[in-house]
């Protein structure tokens, strides 16, 4: 592991540390927490949510699954994937416009110009 990451856990630890005895103790009825244990939390927290910000790529998903949907669509036939936007938009809503964007607002096409709908 490099040392950075390590320098690095080992602050954040000990920020998590300082918080929990300084704030939690007086304002929660929970017991001090010794750094080790901080760590721990810190631990716990990656398992059950799922890490710290910026370590899983973009909205899609990891790259490795952002690149296999990115070729699979672009194998896909103009019909297939009109198909495909019609189920979308049947199960998620406005797919893939997002619903605060006004009905007649330019919808990009699949080359990534926009156009009228």
């Amino acid at each position: 592991m490099p040392l950075g990451v390590v320098g690095f856990v080992a602050l954040f630890s000990g920020i998590v540390y300082a918080l929990w005895n300084g704030v939690l103790v007086e304002v929660v009825p929970v017991k001090a927490v010794t750094y080790w244990q901080a760590l721990g939390l810190l631990v716990l927290a990656k398992i059950l949510f799922g890490g710290f910000p910026g370590r899983r790529g973009h909205c899609g998903g990891p790259p490795w699954r952002q690149r296999m949907l990115a070729k699979h669509w672009e194998s896909l036939s103009p019909e297939q994937r009109e198909k495909m936007r019609e189920k979308m938009s049947h199960r998620y809503g406005d797919w893939p416009r997002p619903p605060w964007c006004e009905p007649d607002a330019p919808k990009p096409d699949d080359s990534g110009k926009k156009t009228d709908v």
